[in-house]
Protein backbone atom coordinates (compact mmCIF):
# COMPACT_ATOMS: atom_id res chain seq x y z
CA UNK A 1 0.00 0.00 0.00
CA UNK A 2 1.16 3.53 -0.79
CA UNK A 3 2.02 5.09 2.56
CA UNK A 4 3.35 8.52 1.58
CA UNK A 5 0.67 10.19 -0.53
CA UNK A 6 0.24 13.81 0.57
CA UNK A 7 -1.63 14.64 -2.67
CA UNK A 8 -4.36 11.95 -2.56
CA UNK A 9 -3.09 10.79 -5.93
CA UNK A 10 -3.35 7.03 -5.35
CA UNK A 11 -6.36 4.70 -5.10
CA UNK A 12 -6.72 2.72 -1.88
CA UNK A 13 -9.73 0.76 -3.18
CA UNK A 14 -7.90 -0.72 -6.18
CA UNK A 15 -4.32 -0.76 -4.95
CA UNK A 16 -1.88 -3.04 -6.73
CA UNK A 17 1.92 -2.85 -7.02
CA UNK A 18 4.03 -4.91 -9.40
CA UNK A 19 7.77 -5.33 -9.71
CA UNK A 20 9.30 -4.91 -13.13
CA UNK A 21 11.81 -7.18 -14.80
CA UNK A 22 15.17 -7.39 -12.98
CA UNK A 23 16.83 -5.39 -15.74
CA UNK A 24 15.83 -3.33 -18.76
CA UNK A 25 15.91 0.24 -20.06
CA UNK A 26 13.52 1.47 -17.33
CA UNK A 27 14.84 -0.59 -14.42
CA UNK A 28 15.63 2.47 -12.28
CA UNK A 29 12.20 4.09 -12.70
CA UNK A 30 8.90 3.67 -10.90
CA UNK A 31 5.49 4.56 -12.26
CA UNK A 32 1.78 4.85 -11.49
CA UNK A 33 -1.19 3.80 -13.59
CA UNK A 34 -4.52 5.57 -14.01
CA UNK A 35 -7.36 3.39 -12.70
CA UNK A 36 -8.77 2.71 -16.16
CA UNK A 37 -5.95 0.28 -17.05
CA UNK A 38 -6.64 -3.38 -16.30
CA UNK A 39 -4.30 -5.40 -14.10
CA UNK A 40 -4.83 -9.16 -14.20
CA UNK A 41 -6.63 -10.46 -11.12
CA UNK A 42 -7.69 -6.99 -9.96
CA UNK A 43 -10.78 -4.88 -10.45
CA UNK A 44 -10.58 -1.63 -12.39
CA UNK A 45 -12.41 1.17 -10.59
CA UNK A 46 -12.87 3.72 -13.41
CA UNK A 47 -13.45 6.46 -10.84
CA UNK A 48 -16.81 5.20 -9.57
CA UNK A 49 -17.60 2.74 -6.75
CA UNK A 50 -20.59 1.23 -8.60
CA UNK A 51 -18.37 0.50 -11.60
CA UNK A 52 -15.92 -1.20 -9.25
CA UNK A 53 -18.67 -3.32 -7.70
CA UNK A 54 -20.26 -4.38 -10.98
CA UNK A 55 -17.17 -5.48 -12.90
CA UNK A 56 -15.18 -8.66 -12.35
CA UNK A 57 -11.41 -8.71 -11.90
CA UNK A 58 -9.51 -8.32 -15.15
CA UNK A 59 -8.39 -11.49 -16.89
CA UNK A 60 -5.23 -9.88 -18.27
CA UNK A 61 -3.04 -6.80 -17.86
CA UNK A 62 -3.17 -3.95 -20.36
CA UNK A 63 -0.35 -4.45 -22.85
CA UNK A 64 1.01 -0.94 -22.29
CA UNK A 65 1.53 -1.75 -18.62
CA UNK A 66 3.04 -5.13 -19.47
CA UNK A 67 5.58 -3.48 -21.78
CA UNK A 68 6.68 -1.06 -19.08
CA UNK A 69 7.06 -3.86 -16.53
CA UNK A 70 9.01 -5.95 -19.03
CA UNK A 71 11.32 -2.95 -19.50
CA UNK A 72 12.14 -3.03 -15.80
CA UNK A 73 9.96 -0.21 -14.44
CA UNK A 74 8.20 -0.82 -11.12
CA UNK A 75 4.50 -0.06 -10.81
CA UNK A 76 3.77 1.37 -7.36
CA UNK A 77 0.00 1.84 -7.56
CA UNK A 78 -3.11 2.97 -9.37
CA UNK A 79 -4.18 6.60 -9.46
CA UNK A 80 -7.50 8.42 -9.21
CA UNK A 81 -9.52 9.38 -12.24
CA UNK A 82 -12.70 11.35 -12.81
CA UNK A 83 -15.80 9.20 -12.97
CA UNK A 84 -15.69 7.02 -16.09
CA UNK A 85 -13.01 9.48 -17.30
CA UNK A 86 -15.73 11.90 -18.43
CA UNK A 87 -14.38 15.19 -17.10
CA UNK A 88 -11.44 17.53 -17.49
CA UNK A 89 -11.50 18.82 -13.91
CA UNK A 90 -10.02 16.09 -11.72
CA UNK A 91 -12.65 16.39 -8.98
CA UNK A 92 -14.17 13.15 -7.69
CA UNK A 93 -17.05 13.21 -5.18
CA UNK A 94 -16.44 9.60 -4.13
CA UNK A 95 -12.68 9.47 -3.59
CA UNK A 96 -11.69 13.09 -3.21
CA UNK A 97 -9.83 15.47 -5.49
CA UNK A 98 -6.06 14.99 -5.86
CA UNK A 99 -4.09 18.03 -4.74
CA UNK A 100 -2.35 20.01 -7.44
CA UNK A 101 1.25 20.11 -6.13
CA UNK A 102 2.22 23.14 -8.24
CA UNK A 103 -0.96 25.10 -7.55
CA UNK A 104 -2.51 24.09 -4.22
CA UNK A 105 -6.05 25.37 -3.94
CA UNK A 106 -6.66 24.76 -7.63
CA UNK A 107 -7.93 21.70 -9.48
CA UNK A 108 -5.39 19.21 -10.86
CA UNK A 109 -7.24 18.65 -14.14
CA UNK A 110 -8.67 15.40 -15.34
CA UNK A 111 -9.48 12.84 -16.07
CA UNK A 112 -5.90 11.64 -15.44
CA UNK A 113 -5.85 13.63 -12.21
CA UNK A 114 -4.05 11.24 -9.86
CA UNK A 115 -1.35 10.40 -12.40
CA UNK A 116 -0.59 14.08 -12.95
CA UNK A 117 -0.53 14.82 -9.21
CA UNK A 118 1.75 11.84 -8.49
CA UNK A 119 4.29 12.97 -11.10
CA UNK A 120 4.07 16.68 -10.29
CA UNK A 121 4.53 15.96 -6.60
CA UNK A 122 7.56 13.71 -7.17
CA UNK A 123 5.87 10.52 -5.92
CA UNK A 124 6.76 8.60 -9.11
CA UNK A 125 9.08 9.11 -12.06
CA UNK A 126 6.29 8.84 -14.64
CA UNK A 127 2.64 7.84 -14.83
CA UNK A 128 0.26 6.47 -17.43
CA UNK A 129 -2.93 8.32 -18.29
CA UNK A 130 -5.44 8.37 -21.09
CA UNK A 131 -6.37 11.29 -23.29
CA UNK A 132 -9.71 11.44 -25.08
CA UNK A 133 -10.55 15.15 -25.08
CA UNK A 134 -7.50 16.43 -23.21
CA UNK A 135 -7.24 14.20 -20.15
CA UNK A 136 -3.43 14.13 -20.23
CA UNK A 137 -2.69 17.50 -21.81
CA UNK A 138 -4.88 19.60 -19.52
CA UNK A 139 -3.61 18.07 -16.22
CA UNK A 140 -0.05 18.51 -17.54
CA UNK A 141 -0.84 22.18 -18.16
CA UNK A 142 -2.34 22.63 -14.69
CA UNK A 143 0.31 20.68 -12.76
CA UNK A 144 3.43 22.02 -14.51
CA UNK A 145 4.72 18.77 -16.05
CA UNK A 146 5.25 17.17 -19.45
CA UNK A 147 2.37 15.17 -20.88
CA UNK A 148 1.71 13.55 -24.24
CA UNK A 149 -1.38 12.53 -26.13
CA UNK A 150 -0.15 9.92 -28.60
CA UNK A 151 -1.28 9.33 -32.16
CA UNK A 152 -4.61 7.53 -32.05
CA UNK A 153 -4.02 3.78 -32.09
CA UNK A 154 -0.23 3.99 -32.01
CA UNK A 155 -0.01 2.68 -28.43
CA UNK A 156 -2.42 -0.27 -28.11
CA UNK A 157 -5.36 0.51 -25.83
CA UNK A 158 -6.30 -3.10 -25.07
CA UNK A 159 -7.10 -3.57 -21.41
CA UNK A 160 -8.06 0.10 -21.05
CA UNK A 161 -11.65 1.07 -20.23
CA UNK A 162 -12.78 3.15 -23.18
CA UNK A 163 -14.77 6.36 -23.04
CA UNK A 164 -14.99 7.12 -26.76
CA UNK A 165 -12.84 4.62 -28.62
CA UNK A 166 -12.22 6.62 -31.79
CA UNK A 167 -10.71 9.42 -29.68
CA UNK A 168 -9.13 7.56 -26.73
CA UNK A 169 -5.33 7.37 -26.58
CA UNK A 170 -2.74 6.16 -24.10
CA UNK A 171 -0.40 8.88 -22.82
CA UNK A 172 1.96 9.61 -19.96
CA UNK A 173 3.44 12.29 -17.73
CA UNK A 174 6.98 13.04 -16.52
CA UNK A 175 8.82 15.95 -14.94
CA UNK A 176 11.58 16.06 -17.56
CA UNK A 177 11.86 15.37 -21.30
CA UNK A 178 14.53 12.71 -20.85
CA UNK A 179 12.13 10.51 -18.88
CA UNK A 180 9.42 11.19 -21.45
CA UNK A 181 11.83 9.95 -24.11
CA UNK A 182 12.83 6.80 -22.20
CA UNK A 183 9.19 5.80 -21.80
CA UNK A 184 8.58 6.58 -25.47
CA UNK A 185 11.40 4.28 -26.50
CA UNK A 186 9.48 1.42 -24.86
CA UNK A 187 5.93 2.28 -25.94
CA UNK A 188 6.39 3.90 -29.35
CA UNK A 189 7.71 2.72 -32.72
CA UNK A 190 10.70 4.44 -34.29
CA UNK A 191 9.89 7.46 -36.44
CA UNK A 192 12.08 9.13 -39.06
CA UNK A 193 10.23 12.44 -38.77
CA UNK A 194 12.58 15.44 -38.71
CA UNK A 195 10.95 18.78 -37.94
CA UNK A 196 12.19 21.59 -40.17
CA UNK A 197 9.38 24.14 -39.94
CA UNK A 198 7.62 25.74 -36.98
CA UNK A 199 4.05 26.91 -37.43
CA UNK A 200 2.65 29.33 -34.84
CA UNK A 201 -1.11 28.88 -34.50
CA UNK A 202 -1.92 32.56 -34.41
CA UNK A 203 -5.69 32.05 -34.28
CA UNK A 204 -5.34 29.56 -31.42
CA UNK A 205 -3.26 32.05 -29.45
CA UNK A 206 -5.84 34.77 -30.19
CA UNK A 207 -8.60 32.46 -28.99
CA UNK A 208 -6.68 31.74 -25.76
CA UNK A 209 -6.41 35.47 -25.13
CA UNK A 210 -3.77 38.14 -24.73
CA UNK A 211 -2.85 37.18 -21.15
CA UNK A 212 -2.00 33.60 -22.18
CA UNK A 213 -0.22 34.81 -25.31
CA UNK A 214 1.92 37.23 -23.30
CA UNK A 215 2.73 34.57 -20.69
CA UNK A 216 3.97 32.21 -23.41
CA UNK A 217 5.79 34.80 -25.51
CA UNK A 218 9.26 34.02 -24.14
CA UNK A 219 9.15 30.24 -24.74
CA UNK A 220 7.61 30.79 -28.18
CA UNK A 221 10.51 33.09 -29.06
CA UNK A 222 12.99 30.48 -27.88
CA UNK A 223 11.20 27.86 -29.98
CA UNK A 224 11.55 30.05 -33.04
CA UNK A 225 15.30 30.19 -32.48
CA UNK A 226 15.46 26.44 -33.17
CA UNK A 227 14.03 26.88 -36.67
CA UNK A 228 15.21 28.86 -39.66
CA UNK A 229 11.72 28.47 -41.09
CA UNK A 230 8.94 29.68 -38.81
CA UNK A 231 5.73 31.51 -39.57
CA UNK A 232 2.25 32.32 -38.29
CA UNK A 233 -0.66 30.22 -39.56
CA UNK A 234 -4.38 29.84 -39.04
CA UNK A 235 -5.35 26.41 -37.79
CA UNK A 236 -9.13 26.50 -37.83
CA UNK A 237 -10.70 26.13 -41.24
CA UNK A 238 -13.54 28.41 -40.14
CA UNK A 239 -15.21 29.44 -36.90
CA UNK A 240 -13.09 28.18 -33.94
CA UNK A 241 -16.35 27.03 -32.31
CA UNK A 242 -17.09 24.61 -35.17
CA UNK A 243 -14.40 22.02 -34.42
CA UNK A 244 -15.31 21.62 -30.72
CA UNK A 245 -18.91 20.98 -31.75
CA UNK A 246 -17.84 18.24 -34.16
CA UNK A 247 -15.74 16.68 -31.41
CA UNK A 248 -18.42 16.87 -28.72
CA UNK A 249 -21.17 15.38 -30.90
CA UNK A 250 -19.08 12.45 -32.14
CA UNK A 251 -17.51 11.82 -28.74
CA UNK A 252 -20.87 12.09 -26.99
CA UNK A 253 -22.46 9.60 -29.40
CA UNK A 254 -19.73 7.05 -28.67
CA UNK A 255 -20.03 7.64 -24.91
CA UNK A 256 -23.79 7.08 -25.00
CA UNK A 257 -23.39 3.84 -26.94
CA UNK A 258 -20.66 2.64 -24.60
CA UNK A 259 -22.19 3.53 -21.22
CA UNK A 260 -25.95 4.16 -21.44
CA UNK A 261 -26.99 0.54 -20.85
CA UNK A 262 -24.74 0.20 -17.81
CA UNK A 263 -26.04 3.47 -16.37
CA UNK A 264 -29.66 2.38 -16.89
CA UNK A 265 -29.00 -0.97 -15.22
CA UNK A 266 -27.07 0.23 -12.18
CA UNK A 267 -28.19 3.88 -11.71
CA UNK A 268 -24.82 5.09 -10.34
CA UNK A 269 -24.55 8.31 -8.38
CA UNK A 270 -22.48 10.76 -10.45
CA UNK A 271 -20.99 13.99 -9.23
CA UNK A 272 -21.94 17.49 -10.43
CA UNK A 273 -21.22 18.16 -14.09
CA UNK A 274 -20.66 14.51 -14.92
CA UNK A 275 -24.27 13.49 -14.36
CA UNK A 276 -25.45 16.34 -16.58
CA UNK A 277 -22.95 15.40 -19.26
CA UNK A 278 -24.15 11.79 -19.44
CA UNK A 279 -27.76 13.00 -19.65
CA UNK A 280 -26.80 15.36 -22.47
CA UNK A 281 -25.41 12.48 -24.55
CA UNK A 282 -28.95 11.07 -24.74
CA UNK A 283 -30.16 14.20 -26.53
CA UNK A 284 -27.75 13.82 -29.46
CA UNK A 285 -29.57 13.37 -32.74
CA UNK A 286 -28.42 10.51 -34.98
CA UNK A 287 -28.74 12.69 -38.06
CA UNK A 288 -26.42 15.25 -36.47
CA UNK A 289 -23.87 12.51 -35.79
CA UNK A 290 -23.91 11.45 -39.43
CA UNK A 291 -23.53 15.07 -40.51
CA UNK A 292 -20.45 15.46 -38.29
CA UNK A 293 -18.58 12.36 -39.47
CA UNK A 294 -17.38 13.80 -42.81
CA UNK A 295 -16.62 17.11 -41.12
CA UNK A 296 -14.14 15.32 -38.87
CA UNK A 297 -12.41 13.86 -41.90
CA UNK A 298 -12.29 17.35 -43.41
CA UNK A 299 -10.43 18.46 -40.27
CA UNK A 300 -8.06 15.51 -40.64
CA UNK A 301 -7.22 16.46 -44.22
CA UNK A 302 -6.85 20.12 -43.29
CA UNK A 303 -4.33 19.32 -40.54
CA UNK A 304 -2.42 16.87 -42.72
CA UNK A 305 -2.02 19.53 -45.39
CA UNK A 306 -1.03 22.18 -42.85
CA UNK A 307 1.67 20.06 -41.21
CA UNK A 308 2.98 18.44 -44.39
CA UNK A 309 5.86 16.07 -43.74
CA UNK A 310 8.19 18.27 -41.67
CA UNK A 311 6.33 20.84 -39.55
CA UNK A 312 5.52 21.27 -35.88
CA UNK A 313 2.51 23.30 -34.83
CA UNK A 314 2.87 25.47 -31.72
CA UNK A 315 -0.17 26.50 -29.68
CA UNK A 316 -1.25 27.05 -26.07
CA UNK A 317 -2.21 23.87 -24.29
CA UNK A 318 -5.14 25.60 -22.57
CA UNK A 319 -6.80 29.02 -22.36
CA UNK A 320 -5.50 29.57 -18.84
CA UNK A 321 -4.20 28.12 -15.59
CA UNK A 322 -6.02 25.69 -13.32
CA UNK A 323 -9.33 27.03 -11.97
CA UNK A 324 -9.68 27.27 -8.22
CA UNK A 325 -11.21 24.48 -6.18
CA UNK A 326 -14.95 24.86 -5.58
CA UNK A 327 -15.38 26.94 -8.72
CA UNK A 328 -19.11 26.79 -9.58
CA UNK A 329 -20.00 24.06 -12.06
CA UNK A 330 -21.42 26.53 -14.57
CA UNK A 331 -18.18 28.51 -14.54
CA UNK A 332 -16.11 25.36 -14.98
CA UNK A 333 -18.26 24.38 -17.95
CA UNK A 334 -17.54 27.71 -19.63
CA UNK A 335 -13.80 27.19 -19.18
CA UNK A 336 -14.11 23.58 -20.37
CA UNK A 337 -15.83 24.75 -23.54
CA UNK A 338 -13.04 27.25 -24.21
CA UNK A 339 -10.39 24.59 -23.55
CA UNK A 340 -12.11 22.28 -26.02
CA UNK A 341 -11.39 24.68 -28.87
CA UNK A 342 -7.66 24.12 -28.30
CA UNK A 343 -7.71 20.48 -27.20
CA UNK A 344 -9.97 19.22 -29.99
CA UNK A 345 -7.46 19.98 -32.75
CA UNK A 346 -5.21 16.98 -32.15
CA UNK A 347 -8.13 14.82 -31.04
CA UNK A 348 -10.15 15.33 -34.21
CA UNK A 349 -7.13 14.83 -36.47
CA UNK A 350 -5.80 11.81 -34.48
CA UNK A 351 -2.44 13.58 -34.04
CA UNK A 352 0.21 13.49 -31.29
CA UNK A 353 0.51 16.52 -29.01
CA UNK A 354 2.97 17.14 -26.19
CA UNK A 355 2.40 19.76 -23.51
CA UNK A 356 5.56 21.46 -22.25
CA UNK A 357 5.68 23.17 -18.83
CA UNK A 358 7.30 26.37 -20.08
CA UNK A 359 5.14 29.21 -18.83
CA UNK A 360 3.47 30.66 -15.78
CA UNK A 361 0.53 32.97 -15.24
CA UNK A 362 -0.75 34.30 -11.93
CA UNK A 363 1.98 32.24 -10.25
CA UNK A 364 0.61 28.98 -11.69
CA UNK A 365 1.90 26.65 -14.42
CA UNK A 366 0.92 27.25 -18.02
CA UNK A 367 1.71 24.83 -20.85
CA UNK A 368 2.87 25.34 -24.41
CA UNK A 369 2.10 22.54 -26.88
CA UNK A 370 3.59 21.05 -30.01
CA UNK A 371 1.56 18.97 -32.48
CA UNK A 372 3.30 16.75 -35.03
CA UNK A 373 2.19 14.64 -37.96
CA UNK A 374 0.47 11.31 -37.31
CA UNK A 375 2.88 8.62 -36.10
CA UNK A 376 5.74 11.04 -35.39
CA UNK A 377 5.36 10.72 -31.61
CA UNK A 378 8.75 9.25 -30.80
CA UNK A 379 10.59 11.70 -33.03
CA UNK A 380 8.62 14.56 -31.46
CA UNK A 381 9.68 13.54 -27.95
CA UNK A 382 13.26 12.95 -29.10
CA UNK A 383 13.36 16.42 -30.62
CA UNK A 384 12.09 18.01 -27.42
CA UNK A 385 14.63 16.08 -25.33
CA UNK A 386 17.64 16.64 -27.61
CA UNK A 387 17.12 19.90 -29.46
CA UNK A 388 14.81 22.13 -27.51
CA UNK A 389 17.17 24.25 -25.45
CA UNK A 390 14.69 25.77 -23.07
CA UNK A 391 15.25 25.80 -19.34
CA UNK A 392 11.75 25.85 -17.88
CA UNK A 393 12.93 27.39 -14.62
CA UNK A 394 14.66 30.22 -16.47
CA UNK A 395 11.55 30.87 -18.56
CA UNK A 396 9.36 30.93 -15.46
CA UNK A 397 11.64 33.34 -13.67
Amino acid sequence: MIVHDPYNAFCRHTHVALNGAPDGPLHDLNFAVKDVFDIAGHRTGNGNPVWLETHAPASRTASSVERLLAAGARMVGKTHTDELAYSLNGENVHYGTPINPKAPGRIPGGSSSGSAAAVSGGLVDFALGTDCAGSVRLPANYCGIYGIRTTHGLVPADGVVDLAASFDTVGWFARDPQTMRRVGEVLLPVSDFKPKRLLIAQDAFAFAGSEVTDALAAPVSRLKEAFADHRDVSVYSGDPAAWPKIFRILQGDEIRKRHAAWIDTHDPNFGPGIAERFRWTRTIDDAEVERMRPLREDAVRHMDALLGDNALLCLPTAPGVAPKLATPVAELEVFRARAFALLCIAGLARLPQISLPLGTMAGCPLGLSLIAQRGADRALIDWVAKELKIDAEVVRS
